[in-house]
């Protein structure tokens, strides 16, 4: 035989034989893995199956398979039942102070405006007090307007009796002088006598002495006399 007619053999080295063994046995265990797979999921896994069944429990589920584990799995279901429970107490417990919380916010706030208003009234009492002590020297001071017409004391009664009214009108007093022929106001005028008049019957004929109102309040009231009927 010449060496042109000779059949070329292709050697394998130790090397290309060891990589040819790992491949296939890689391969064969990436078959396995899946002839293992399909298996599992054709017996189905009793925990996944556990799980998603409302009607059986896990421990139900894992006994078939192991008892001891089915214990512990029981006593973590037990265990979990009372922390639900205790949870919905929980909830509850804060749902109800929560409501004492309003309450009493409630209640703070009301007492707060009742405060207020009992120091809006004390004080209001206080002035009021005050104008009742004062209004009559005002008065006094009129009065002596009247009798001393032609007198060199008038210019400073006149003065007195304009820094009075400025003091009265800074505490939210003003005077109660209706004017000649005006309706009485029973809440208002205090009628001292009726006396023949020009004005209409029933009505105003004169202020006797004025008398002082304080917001809402009438601290005192004006003195007047009232028209009557002429016969």
């Amino acid at each position: 035989m010449s060496d042109d007619d000779a059949v070329d053999v292709e050697v394998e080295s130790p090397e290309d034989a060891e990589t040819d063994a790992s491949a296939d046995a890689t391969g064969e265990s990436r078959d396995a893995a899946r002839t293992n797979g399909t298996a599992a999921a054709a017996a189905g896994d009793p925990v996944e199956s556990a799980v998603g069944d409302d009607k059986e429990s896990l421990a139900d589920a894992v006994a078939e398979h192991d008892e001891d584990l089915a214990d512990a799995v029981a006593e973590v279901e037990d265990e979990l039942a009372e922390a639900r429970a205790e949870l919905l107490e929980k909830d509850e417990e804060i749902d109800e102070l929560t409501s004492k919380l309003a309450r009493v916010r409630a209640d703070f706030s009301n007492y707060k405006q009742r405060a207020k208003q009992k120091q809006e009234d004390i004080r209001e009492r206080a002035s009021e007090s005050l104008v009742e002590r004062i209004t009559p020297v005002r008065n006094d001071l009129l009065r002596a307007l009247d009798q001393e017409e032609g007198s060199d004391l008038r210019p400073g009664v006149e003065s007195t009796v304009e820094k009075f009214d400025e003091v009265l009108a800074d505490e939210g007093v003003e005077p109660i002088d209706p004017d000649p022929g005006a309706d009485v106001d029973p809440e208002r005028h205090q009628v001292m006598l009726r006396v023949e008049s020009d004005q209409p019957e029933g009505t105003v004929h004169e202020v006797y002495e004025p008398g002082y109102e304080m917001g809402d309040r009438v601290v005192s009231e004006a003195k007047i006399t009232v028209s009557a009927d002429e016969e």
